[in-house]
């Protein structure tokens, strides 16, 4: 319960349930906090969609999805 989950359609679209918090958002890479570690995206004309307190949506051009302790 309350683990991370990366539901990634395609390229396009990311999906991220479970994070606590957005560190950084360039439309480069975004950085977010999650309860175990760190996760940066980057691509090209990234944009966050929307987010809630449990999910956000992040759609533009997804180059990698990186974990950072």
């Amino acid at each position: 319960e309350g683990a991370l989950l990366l539901s990634a359609t395609g390229q396009e679209e990311l999906c991220i349930e479970n994070y606590k918090g957005i560190l950084e958002y360039e439309d480069s890479f975004i950085r977010v906090q999650t309860k175990t570690c760190r996760i940066r995206i980057t691509g090209v004309r990234l944009a966050i969609d929307y987010y809630t307190n449990e999910e956000m949506k992040i759609t533009g051009s997804i180059d990698t999805i990186e974990y950072e302790n």
